[in-house]
């Protein structure tokens, strides 16, 4: 069985689900001081784009509306979230390839650098097999704010990964990737087929030099 792995934002869907997701906390009042928290989450966001965020200052930053509210409550929140905000950003070409994987008997899995409590429920709404994603700490079925084990985000989604494979790295030989951020160089550079999609302009340089597939995704709602 042959491994097709996917990035999540901007890559499956027109946008970034942790993005989305704290604008719907502050829809939602479950945030402070909406200002100082978009504010600092944008300036994060900028770092990411530029390949320098503190993933552990983004985390810390939006697991605090999540601090002391129960795992079933989140749930049913991000539920909502997923139907009201993610479902019309989906890419109907995310949607095709996966089924496509699928139709192969690919084993699929999203691979993204946000976090579990997010990543896993929209890997399931996609009928994504598996899910990787930042670890969330919860202390009896109750969210602490606090992240664990080692980070999806670039060199971690290959650690991650490996642990996961029972450290068989000749899997990936037989694996795709998809991804559109130069972010995932370290992941694209490790498996067989590495496949960029809507990159950002340092991953549309690097797959041009190295010969890589370049995908333009869409859909006709996330316009």
């Amino acid at each position: 069985m042959n491994l097709a792995l996917f990035d999540l934002d901007e890559t499956l869907i027109n946008g970034d689900c942790s993005s989305l997701w704290s604008s719907f906390m502050v829809e939602h009042g479950w945030v402070h001081d909406p200002q100082a928290f978009l504010q600092r989450e944008a300036e994060l966001m900028s770092d990411y784009a530029q390949g320098k965020m503190n993933m552990q200052d983004y985390m810390h930053l939006t697991l605090a509306p999540l601090k002391g509210r129960s795992q079933d409550n989140v749930s049913k929140m991000v539920k909502r979230y997923i139907e009201e905000i993610i479902s019309p950003r989906i890419y109907a070409d995310a949607r095709a390839c996966i089924a496509r994987h699928r139709a192969r008997g690919d084993r699929t899995m999203i691979v993204s650098a946000s976090g579990e409590h997010l990543v896993s429920p929209i890997a399931r709404y996609l009928e994504v097999d598996d899910a990787l994603a930042i670890g969330v700490e919860l202390d009896n079925e109750i969210y602490t704010g606090l992240t664990q084990g080692v980070m999806t985000y670039r060199e971690g989604k290959v650690t991650r990964l490996l642990m996961q494979l029972g450290n068989d790295a000749s899997i990936l030989q037989r694996a795709s990737f998809y991804s559109d951020s130069y972010n995932d160089l370290p992941l694209l550079s490790q498996v067989g087929t590495p496949c960029v999609v809507n990159p950002d302009a340092a991953l549309l340089q690097h797959a041009r030099a190295a010969g890589w597939p370049i995908y333009r995704w869409g859909c006709g709602k996330c316009d």
